[in-house]
């Protein structure tokens, strides 16, 4: 079954129960979330194979969500003000991921000080944080908290979980587009290994996200225009980085995905907050 995966073949369930089953290698992959074994699961803790995997990870990113978001009510809910619950939400996300996306942007940033694609190849293989990488990890989450903070101050507690919620999925659906649109900048990288997803495959995903964000957007009461923005903002950021990670490396790396996914739930954050009076 692990070859199978890394070969982006077919489950051997068929209709919901291969839905089931990549959205739980999905959890895995992108979470330190407990996701249990499925019943009909053969490997439950094979490589993900991301050309198969992509149709999900929009509903991946929702379930996501729903954890900062619970963390964003309760704090309400005990009247924490909406500062300290935008830094508790953003929080329990770093700890539900694992901080993945965070030390992509970190090794990104970091990358800055080489002068040659070899070099900032080797800068981002290095585990140790540089002043770029610290620095880049203090604005990303002063930014998002900043935002999320303004988001509930402006609007309510509703449409701060819907900002959460629709950010989630929308940024790690953004966040594939290197890996979509540009080959690996290394032969031996985990993004080497999971596969490049069809495109095909990836407009479909995009399309799922952007549904997602339309229905939740709707059910908040949030206005039309800004849920446009959130789609078209967070869409460029993923372009963005996609063409730096062309002229940077000369293809994409895992590091490049967090990277775009970080700075593509920012500029949705912010393109949400752009349409809310304060």
């Amino acid at each position: 079954m692990s070859e199978q995966f890394e070969r982006g073949e077919a489950a051997p369930a068929g209709g919901w129960q291969a839905v089931a089953c990549d959205l739980a290698h999905c959890m895995r992959f992108y979470s330190r979330l407990p996701v249990p074994a499925l019943p009909w699961e053969q490997d439950a803790h094979a490589l993900p194979s991301f050309p198969r995997l992509v149709r999900v990870i929009p509903l991946a990113g929702l379930l996501l969500g729903l954890v900062p978001a619970a963390a964003l009510i309760v704090a309400l809910i005990l009247d924490l003000g909406p500062w300290l619950s935008a830094i508790l939400a953003v929080a329990t996300m770093v700890l539900a991921t694992g901080a993945l996306h965070e030390d992509g942007l970190a090794d990104v940033a970091d990358s800055f000080g080489g002068t040659t694609r070899d070099k900032r190849l080797e800068i981002m293989r290095d585990s140790r944080i540089g002043s770029f990488g610290a620095a880049a990890l203090f604005l990303a989450l002063a930014l998002r908290i900043g935002a999320l903070a303004e988001i509930v101050s402006r609007a309510d507690a509703l449409a701060a979980v819907a900002a959460i919620l629709i950010t989630a999925s929308l940024s790690r659906t953004a966040g594939l587009m290197p890996l979509v649109f540009l080959p690996p900048a290394r032969r031996d990288g985990l993004s080497h290994a999971v596969g490049q997803p069809p495109r095909e495959t990836f407009w479909l995903a995009a399309g799922i996200a952007g549904a997602i964000a339309v229905a939740l957007g709707a059910l908040a009461g949030l206005p039309p225009f800004g849920i446009a923005l959130t789609i078209v903002l967070s869409g460029l950021a993923g372009l963005a980085l996609t063409g730096f990670a062309a002229r940077h490396l000369g293809g994409q790396t895992g590091d490049i995905v967090g990277a775009a996914q970080q700075v593509a739930e920012i500029a949705a954050l912010i393109g949400l907050l752009t349409v809310l009076a304060p």
